[in-house]
């Protein structure tokens, strides 16, 4: 696993502490109890206390999966893929 998923993982446990992590890396708001628009907005400054980053705003709206968000990050750092 990449660090930045590492890191983005240990953001989701943070702001989803009752889901297991295995469960995690496969979350989508769509689908999880919990995953509404105030955690987004909690784990979106999350992400960004995280990584030093500020998330758009115009793409907040479609990072509402972790495979999206790390995406997004890897994208962001110009990371090459895993």
């Amino acid at each position: 696993m990449s660090d930045t998923r590492e890191r983005l993982l240990r953001c989701m446990q943070a702001v989803f502490p009752s889901v297991p992590e295995d469960q995690l890396e496969l979350a989508q708001a769509s689908g999880m109890d919990g995953w509404d628009s105030v955690a987004s907005v909690t784990l979106f400054a999350t992400i960004e206390e995280e990584f030093g980053i500020e998330i758009d705003v115009q793409d907040m709206k479609d990072l509402l999966s972790f495979e999206k968000l790390a995406a997004y990050l890897k994208q962001s750092a110009n990371e090459p893929p895993s």
